[in-house]
């Protein structure tokens, strides 16, 4: 026990860093392809699936929110159409749980545990822009709650500033001297990205094999009595577990991520994934409030953002039928996706990156 815990606790570092270096990589190749995006549609519907790829590429909602913020903020895009790209946002985020679920595709009981847990926030985040999005277009209600808000609250100070957790304090600057490190050795921005984020990609796959391993063998009945005290008795505990872990780390996908592998392991039930992975959804929208309230048009996406995602857990979540529908569909397509392994893949690849290209190239078709 006392040599595997510094052991397990090396590589959940390991794991954390790898999806830094993805995020960190992905951000060095898509940051200004993502800026050119934004500012290239009027249609609500392509600003929704923009939404989407952009965060795909970049790996990190919390980018394309910022890039909408600052882009609101200087008038180059209208309140209506940035509404769209941050539930398409919402949906793009997901796509980090989903590469760390791969990770165990080669396992077939395990990757159908990970590949559930992903798959619940897709089929939350897709359920709640199926339902807001048409309402949003035909009421206003975000934009007009968000404005009002806004307007009570005001302005802040002169600046903005970012709010670092402790996480990312400790595992930004590797995976940013990765990417100068290998832009030093004459590499194009472009490139380096792709390196690091590929470095990424194999230490979590590293990571998570080993990490489950070890938890399993480890740690598993000692937690999972742990978990399901702490977790399974009250949706509003693990909902508030998920907001305070996310403020901390400062990344709703470091704490959906780790609910991957535990969930592989058999250290959480999907019942038990799901209001943590709720609490982060609201939990990563709290750093842009802050930073967003030195400039009121900042401070209504922010805000358009953390009503989203509250309205979506309280049409999805405490209808016992509604909720056992979500949990049933991320069941029912990971035994799918662990019997025929390239449906995950094609899965990926069509809702991230298929879907929203086609409809991008068809607006750029017809104009």
């Amino acid at each position: 026990m006392w040599v595997q815990v510094p052991w397990i606790l090396l590589l959940l570092l390991f794991f954390l860093e790898g999806i830094t270096c993805m995020g960190t990589g992905f951000k060095a190749l898509g940051k200004p392809f993502a800026m050119n995006l934004m500012s290239a549609t009027s249609n609500p519907i392509v600003a929704l699936m923009i939404g989407v790829l952009a965060t795909s590429i970049i790996q990190s909602s919390s980018t394309t929110t910022s890039i909408v913020v600052g882009m609101v903020a200087s008038g180059t895009l209208p309140v209506p159409l940035a509404i769209p790209i941050v539930m398409g946002a919402n949906i793009g985020t997901t796509i980090t749980n989903l590469l760390v679920a791969l990770g165990s595709i080669g396992r077939k009981e395990e990757f159908r545990r990970c590949f559930a847990a992903a798959t619940v926030h897709d089929y939350f985040n897709l359920s709640a822009v199926a339902i807001l999005l048409p309402l949003e277009l035909t009421t206003g209600y975000l934009e007009h709650l968000s404005g009002w808000v806004a307007g009570l609250l005001g302005a802040g100070g002169a600046h903005a500033h970012k709010i670092h957790g402790p996480v990312e304090l400790l595992l930004k600057p590797p995976a940013k001297a990765l990417v100068h490190g290998l832009e030093s050795m004459g590499l194009s921005p472009q490139l380096s990205g792709v390196l690091a984020a590929v470095m990424g990609i194999l230490l979590v796959a590293f990571a998570l094999i080993y990490l489950v391993k070890s938890l399993r063998r480890v740690m598993l009945s000692r937690l999972e009595g742990f978990f399901s005290a702490f977790l399974g008795k009250n949706w509003a505990q693990a909902m508030l577990v998920g907001l305070i872990v996310t403020v901390l780390v400062q990344s709703s996908s470091i704490t959906t991520s780790l609910l991957v592998p535990m969930a592989g392991a058999g250290l959480l039930t999907l019942e038990q994934v799901y209001p943590v992975t709720l609490g982060a959804n609201v939990g990563t929208t709290v750093t842009a409030l802050l930073a967003s309230l030195a400039a009121p048009a900042g401070l209504q996406i922010a805000l358009v953002h953390l009503f989203f995602n509250i309205s979506g857990i309280l049409l999805l979540f405490p209808i016992p039928p509604v909720r056992r529908a979500t949990l049933w569909l991320a069941r029912s397509f990971a035994e799918i996706a662990a019997e025929k392994k390239r449906w995950a893949i094609v899965y990926v690849l069509i809702v991230f990156f298929g879907i929203p290209g086609l409809l991008l190239l068809l607006e750029e078709a017809l104009h």
